[in-house]
């Protein structure tokens, strides 16, 4: 009998060691498929040695390898599927943060609109980057973007209570008035919305935060900005006047041109004075309302419908009515709303985009991010999940690790997107390979 209990502690003993050595061979043949050597062992890009710089570590300790890989895919292997099970899995296997982080930011919640066409995986790392349970968030998904990258945002955004559709969704041109109408559409749903939010801030798919929401809040309660709308921008220059003076018409889907023969426009309505500036802002929730009922805000909106870019000038202008809630008139170009690197401001504002420059602005690469943490914008755009992922993944890892360390609350388990170590060192450890 005794015989019998040692050959049975000796066959699982040596089954254990089978399993690991089996896992271990199984982790390096995936750490093998890639010939170029761009993934981890469990198939993640590693973070370069330049990214590694930027992450917290001590002398001796392993290097941080990310546990997120395959977001897109994730998604849309799930397809419309909902319920609460679902979910559960989703909000962890994605890593999204699910308590308010300090009672600062519970207290301060902010309301958020993203319009968004392409690059599901984009999509959701900027949105687990800025959610938290106690703000809202309007997405506006572009009418002509395909079903199946409609269906998964629809999946991603119903398991989530203070995430919606906008009600209504534009064919977004780029340049063109259906881009501020897209805004327009988030800011009717977002004053409906139950959650007592204090400013609204827009993003396209392809920003991402610097700012932690711990900093976003603190900002936007700072001295300069409690009770004003941020929109930076000047009076239109005499180089932008032809956006306004001319007439436009929108190629549905596809540009903005002048108008056969060049026909001018009107002067603004009620005599306002036209100024330019960004398309991106932080406004608060009377200002919205104000915006949204206003004969004034409502007549500027139908003169600027054949405008060129009528976003960069809708804005800025209603925020120099002294009137409006919240406005700031004469505020030039203040407030870090955006950390964009133009070509032309080559060698003054910055020394060169070191990914590649599409419309004049750049697509981040690596050796970027020390630019633009420097910057410490609220946002920096633009990123590119195919072009130079490894910026993204270093940003998205250096703010999430920001996040987690200004936290106020216990930290659970799956809200980190990287860990020191990998899984392959444990197991040769284990083994002694």
């Amino acid at each position: 009998m005794l015989q019998l209990e040692g050959a049975k502690c000796s066959f699982l003993f040596c089954l254990g060691i089978c399993m690991l050595i089996c896992s271990v061979i199984y982790l390096r043949a995936m750490a093998g498929t890639d010939p170029q050597g761009q993934s981890g062992p469990l198939g993640c890009r590693p973070f370069s040695k330049y990214c590694q710089a930027f992450l917290p570590s001590t002398k001796g300790s392993p290097a941080w390898q990310r546990r997120d890989c395959q977001v897109e895919r994730y998604l849309l292997g799930m397809g419309s599927r909902g319920g609460d099970q679902h979910c559960s899995r989703l909000v962890r296997e994605l890593h999204f943060i699910t308590s308010p982080l300090s009672r600062e930011e519970e207290d301060y919640p902010l309301a958020f609109i993203l319009t968004v066409h392409k690059e599901l995986e984009l999509l959701v790392r900027l949105l687990r980057a800025i959610y938290t349970p106690q703000n809202v968030y309007c997405v506006h998904v572009d009418a002509k973007a395909p079903r199946e990258y409609r269906e998964a945002v629809e999946s991603l955004v119903g398991c989530f209570p203070n995430v919606f559709l906008a009600s209504h969704s534009e064919m977004v041109t780029y340049a063109s008035f259906s881009r501020l109408q897209a805004d327009i559409n988030c800011m009717r749903d977002l004053t409906a919305s139950p959650v007592p939010w204090r400013k609204v801030l827009n993003l396209c798919g392809q920003d991402f935060p610097v700012k932690s929401n711990l900093e976003l809040v603190r900002y936007m309660q700072s001295k300069e900005w409690r009770d004003r709308n941020m929109t930076p921008g000047i009076k239109q220059p005499a180089a932008m006047r032809h956006r306004t003076q001319l007439q436009y018409r929108e190629v549905r889907g596809s540009h903005v041109a002048p108008k056969r023969g060049g026909p001018k426009k009107g002067a603004p309505p009620h005599r306002l004075q036209i100024y330019f500036g960004t398309a991106y802002y932080a406004l608060t929730k009377t200002f919205v309302e104000f915006v949204l009922r206003s004969h004034v805000s409502r007549d500027l909106l139908e003169w600027s419908k054949d405008t060129f870019s009528p976003d960069e000038h809708y804005w800025v202008t209603l925020n120099h009515i002294k009137e409006a809630p919240g406005s700031h008139v004469g505020g030039g170009w203040g407030g870090k709303i955006r950390t964009i690197k133009w070509r032309d401001q080559e060698g003054t504002v910055h020394n060169g985009c070191k990914g590649h420059y599409v419309r004049d602005i750049c697509i981040y690469g690596l050796e970027d991010l020390q630019w633009i943490i420097d910057r410490n914008s609220m946002f920096a755009n633009k990123f590119e999940s195919k072009s130079f992922p490894e910026a993204l993944d270093c940003l998205e890892q250096w703010h999430r690790d920001k996040v987690l360390q200004q936290a106020m609350v216990p930290i659970q388990s799956w809200w980190q997107l990287a860990t020191q170590g990998n899984a392959t060192s444990l197991f040769n450890a284990t083994v002694g390979l």
